[in-house]
Parts: structure tokens; C-alpha cells; sequence
């Protein structure tokens, strides 16, 4: 099962609406899009294709983004800088548990669109299980950086 097919698994059972889900995975694939050209990662055409149309066109035109857009923008925007503030350090050779946090930004941005759809009570009692979504490990994490 590809990533993207086990997010929406998951979205779909916290009970996501179709177009919080739509949004989610359009990010989801723009940011493993960016994070494939900063690592040199061989890209697709069809993948560069579909992130620059969906980080233009289709997420900014999406009516969950519009109707949420106050809170997405500033929760995407630290994500962003959460995942710089990793690149540089893994770039410097000196990742460890806090680069390995701050790579995770995307699953803050899922848990605050689980609040905005259920509400902060539903976020607070679901917040372990929506932040364990990430499937990345520390230790395999360390090793990837520990040969680089």
C-alpha cells in the first residue's frame, strides 16, 4: 500500500470529509514532490506535472482550504519551517531527536483539520492516535542520516 493510500485510509477513518481529505493528500504529495528535488530524488514528469497544478490550481481553489484558509496558511507556513529548520540540520550533520520532530509539521496540520471538522474536543481525545499516522521511525531516521 503506497503512502498515500494509507493517509486516506486513515483520514477516512477519523471521519474526514471527502474535500479535507482531497486537500490533505494534495499537500501531502506537493511536500513529498519538494522534498524529492531538495534531496536530488529522481522526479517524474507526471509528478512534477501534478504538484505544480496542485499547488497553484487545485489547493488554493479547494472549498475546504477557502473555508479554512485563516488557520491552514499559518499552520502550513510553520510546517514549511519546521521542515527547514530538519533539512539544515541533516544537511549539517547534526540530526538527531529535534530534526526528527520538526520533520513531522504535516501531521500538526492533519490533527488542527481534524479539530477544524470535529472540533478541538474530538482533536484532543484522538491527538496520539492522528499523530502516530507518521510512519517514520527515529531509529531508521538516525540510520538514514547516520551514513549520509
Amino acid at each position: 500500500m503506497s503512502a498515500t493510500e494509507s493517509l486516506q485510509q486513515h483520514f477516512t477513518h477519523l471521519g474526514l470529509p471527502k474535500e479535507a481529505q482531497a486537500w490533505l493528500l494534495m499537500l501531502w504529495n506537493v511536500i513529498q514532490f519538494f522534498d524529492d528535488v531538495a534531496d536530488a530524488d529522481r522526479v517524474e514528469r507526471s509528478e512534477l506535472d501534478a504538484a505544480l497544478w496542485n499547488a497553484l490550481v487545485s489547493m488554493p481553489d479547494s472549498q475546504f482550504f477557502q473555508q479554512h484558509r485563516l488557520v491552514l496558511i499559518p499552520l502550513v507556513a510553520n510546517a514549511i519551517l519546521k521542515w527547514q529548520a530538519s533539512d539544515q540540520a541533516e544537511r549539517s550533520r547534526e540530526a538527531d531527536a529535534r530534526s526528527f520532530v520538526w520533520r513531522a509539521g504535516y501531521y500538526d496540520v492533519v490533527l488542527s483539520v481534524v479539530s477544524l471538522v470535529h472540533g478541538p474536543a474530538a482533536a484532543i481525545a484522538g491527538a496520539r492516535e492522528i499523530l502516530s499516522i507518521y510512519g517514520e521511525s527515529f531509529d531508521d531516521y538516525i540510520k538514514e542520516f547516520a551514513h549520509a
